[in-house]
């Protein structure tokens, strides 16, 4: 009799741990790589040779979607002058706001701005920086002008989790937004 109960309950024991489910080390993780949430994009030119800086923004209090912006600034820019060029991030839904951008710097590696001008002569753009894997990013840079002339000039963030190569196409857009473009 003793003998009958230790076997059902070392069949009963082994039942129920065959139904308890642990996570297979093999097992896909997932990563966290969903895109920001970014209210406050911000372009910093400052004129070569100068300390004049002059600041362009774009405000949308409920990110991407939703309600239209409150701020989308015209950038305004002289001609054949060289600038260099630092953006700022913010993510207002947050009290404080949240600074984007140092978590744009501190993932560098998966993360790549990507600034373009139409028509292409309007400016030129060259980075300035590049994360740990020698690949640019653009939190700042060279904004050169040509003559005078109205475009627009696009502003990508392109969030690109262990596929950053160096070029726009993998990852998808934290920001994309097109700022009317004078140079004047």
């Amino acid at each position: 009799m003793k003998m009958t109960r230790r076997i059902s309950w070392t069949l009963l024991l082994a039942v129920a741990m065959s139904f308890t489910q642990c996570k297979d080390a093999g097992d896909d993780v997932q990563i966290d790589d969903e895109n920001e949430l970014i209210t406050s994009v911000t372009l910093k030119f400052t004129e070569e040779g100068t300390t004049n800086t002059t600041s362009f923004s774009y405000k949308d209090a409920d990110g991407d979607g939703g309600n239209a912006p409150t701020r989308f600034d015209t950038i305004a820019l002289k001609p054949n002058k060289t600038y260099t060029l630092a953006i700022e991030l913010l993510d207002e839904s947050k009290t404080p706001a949240s600074n984007i951008t140092e978590e744009v710097a501190e993932e560098s590696d998966e993360h790549l701005f990507v600034y373009t001008p139409t028509p292409s002569t309007l400016l030129t753009y060259t980075y300035g920086d590049k994360d740990i894997n020698n690949y640019v990013i653009g939190l700042t840079g060279k904004a050169v002008t040509t003559a005078v002339g109205t475009g627009k000039l696009r502003v990508q963030l392109r969030h690109q989790p262990e596929s950053k190569n160096g070029t726009p196409s993998p990852g998808s857009d934290d920001v994309s937004l097109e700022f009317t473009l004078k140079v004047q």
